[in-house]
């Protein structure tokens, strides 16, 4: 039996936990169920990361011990996992015994191998973040490029992990193992940062004491990231005497995968395998980085008045709404924008409509024509060309979900799901079955087409299984499926031969009104908002002709670079398809070189060339303004070239 070991990153909240870290959990529990339906063995990790100085010092604001303060957020942790119906296997805490004794050892044996030494530290750490950056690395003001926070210079002696030795290895590794880190750009980001020289990491601290001791140097604290980093292996058992889970699961493991955000990427895609290689230890894991849940003003804040939490849409709207909504809507890779408005209208469309009203009218007309009992029956009716239709549309759906689920695109899966349900939607309307019912002759007919029905919905219901993981029960028993009938080797036609339904079955999901429940949702985020900003300026009306003359194509950036002249300007090398041109852009406040390459971005490429700071720029690239800046208007997965109108 193969195996499947899926973590998410500890967590460490401000206090409870809103949509956006409940969305990787979700992802994760949705992928593991997944790998159940294949029969692996999984297992599923997840916890929090309870050391260092921001935890220390909210703890000391909210008047706390730190160990109190850090059982209470797991406790808010583990209460919101069981609401949303999570199936970890392991919940690691790294204030556990049995986690802070593996720590101690990794940094022991590292001291002694000579890839963690002593030395000084002088320079910009981010508290927030828990990490140290260079002056180079820093924005104008001394903010951090991650989270925008303040920066504090700092001063202390330091242990150092030797990154340095390391860089060429980790590159040959990404090199040699295309598909270690995904998506794409992510990868991008990672080999550019790694090229653009790897300094020495400090992997202690000596300012506070809230955190794992060096057993050789106890002044010392462990960084918070060589400790969470390590849970990964320490939940296994690694270094101790019972490793049999890290042996079966990780040593002679099938499958191996970390989700994260792409805020900490960095941390997992060069840190961790590094530590990997200097222990020895086999790097079996593969990265995926996801985007975030923003809202329309930008990333969710509570003095913005915008913060969704799960609890409230869970008790109102029910748990596969939630987990449908949470795991469909952000793109793969990118970041997503929740508003009431789309969480509403993603339950009516999809689930109220097409989906609850598909299995109800089926039941019904099985019952109504057929007294409940439907079997797979052959007919020479015209209608047979449109049944046929409906399989090869469930053939070609299946065997995208299969490989978008492969490829941990949920998004992608789902999409294909509900391609098949609107297609059995449509196979209705094209056989009017009330009216093949009028004619006797054409009873074969009408069997076969609530066939039909009945099939497309047992196969889009094994494929919703992951995600629906409450629904599709119902859904099944109302169908009269067996349980040898619910699994993917049964997704073909023709697999069930007869159907026995129920006589009825309730909305699997309520109607709602949307306006209505619009105001709910709104009603139910933080609403300490912050005084209104002055309206902004609208420009003059431009005409119709005046607008096409602009030419907007899609282009791919294979580099960039910061201008020689001006600190707020990058320079990037992007193909448009036609030709590879340069464009200067002033975004050096909000994104890093590396962080561009392998971005595909709008340009204008009819705009008069124009020397910036004596550097020709031939063309512009599109953003968007936000509250704190600008963001890229990208288009992931449009070839370059490609023109925009």
């Amino acid at each position: 039996m193969k195996t499947f070991y899926i973590t998410t990153p500890i967590y460490y909240p401000s206090g409870k936990f809103h949509i956006g870290s409940a969305y990787t959990t979700c992802l994760c529990d949705t992928l593991v169920r997944y790998k159940k339906l294949w029969g692996y063995d999984t297992r599923f990790l997840t916890g929090t990361d309870e050391h260092g100085l921001k935890i220390q010092q909210a703890a000391e604001a909210a008047g706390k011990t730190p160990q109190a303060h850090v059982d209470h957020i797991a406790g808010l942790a583990k209460e919101l996992w069981k609401i949303l119906d999570i199936e970890n296997d392991d919940f690691i805490r790294t204030t556990e015994p049995r986690h802070e004794h593996v720590v101690e050892g990794i940094f022991e044996r590292l001291i002694r191998q000579g890839d963690i030494y002593l030395g000084d530290y002088s320079g910009h750490y981010c508290v927030q973040c828990e990490a140290y950056f260079t002056a180079t690395q820093i924005k104008d003001g001394n903010i951090c490029p991650d989270c925008g926070r303040e920066t504090r210079i700092v001063k202390e002696q330091t242990y150092f992990l030797r990154l340095s030795k390391y860089a060429d290895r980790l590159l040959r590794y990404i090199d040699e193992h295309p598909d270690f880190i995904t998506p794409e750009t992510r990868k991008n980001e990672v080999v550019s940062f790694v090229k653009s020289g790897l300094n020495d990491l400090s992997v202690s601290r000596t300012t506070f004491d809230w955190g794992i001791k060096v057993p050789s140097d106890p002044k010392h604290v462990v960084y918070v990231w060589i400790d969470a980093l390590s849970n990964y292996i320490s939940a296994l058992g690694y270094s101790t005497p019972d490793d049999r889970l890290y042996k079966k699961y990780w040593v002679e493991g099938d499958e191996v995968l970390h989700v994260v955000g792409k805020d900490i990427l960095r941390f997992h895609a060069v840190y961790w395998p590094i530590m990997l290689m200097a222990l020895g230890v086999p790097i079996k894991f593969r990265l995926f980085a996801h985007g975030w849940y923003m809202m329309k003003d930008g990333k969710m804040s509570k003095s913005k008045g915008n913060v969704v939490y799960p609890e409230p849409l869970v008790a109102r709207y029910g748990l596969d709404a939630f987990r449908y909504y949470i795991v469909k809507e952000l793109p793969y890779g990118n970041d997503g924008v929740f508003t009431p408005e789309d969480y509403v209208a993603r339950i009516n469309t999809d689930l109220v409509n097409d989906l609850g009203n598909l299995v109800s009218r089926t039941v019904a007309m099985a019952n109504k024509y057929f007294g409940g009992t439907v079997r797979k029956t052959e007919h020479e009716d015209s209608t047979r060309r449109f049944e046929q239709e409906l399989e090869t549309v469930a053939a070609e759906a299946t065997a995208d979900y299969f490989r978008s689920m492969d490829e941990f695109k949920v998004t992608q899966a789902l999409v294909a799901t509900s391609r098949l349900v609107a297609r059995t939607n449509k196979l209705i309307d094209e056989t009017a079955p009330w009216t093949l019912a009028k004619d006797p002759a054409l009873k074969p007919a009408l069997e076969s087409t609530i066939y039909h029905l009945l099939e497309a919905i047992r196969i889009a219901t094994i494929l919703y299984r992951p995600v629906l993981i409450r629904s599709c029960d119902r859904i099944f028993a109302a169908l009269g499926v067996e349980d040898d009938r619910r699994g993917f080797a049964d997704v073909g036609f023709g697999k069930k031969e007869t159907y026995a339904v129920e006589q009825a079955i309730d909305h699997l999901f309520p109607r709602l009104d949307a306006e209505k429940e619009i105001e709910a949702v709104k009603a139910m985020m933080n609403q300490q908002k912050p005084a209104e900003a002055p309206a902004p300026v609208k420009k003059a009306e431009v005409a119709i002709e005046d607008f096409a003359k602009l030419e907007l194509v899609v282009g791919h950036v294979r580099e960039c670079v910061k201008h020689p002249n001006a600190s707020k300007l990058l320079v990037l090398t992007i193909d448009t398809g036609d030709r590879v041109r340069q464009v200067v852009s002033g975004i050096a406040q909000y994104y890093r070189p590396e962080e561009l390459v392998g971005r595909r971005v709008v340009v204008v490429a009819n705009l008069k060339p124009v020397k910036l700071r004596d550097v020709l720029s031939e063309g512009m690239i599109l953003c968007a303004e936000r509250e704190k800046g600008f963001t890229l208007v990208e288009a992931p997965d449009v070839p370059a070239g490609s023109v925009i109108s």
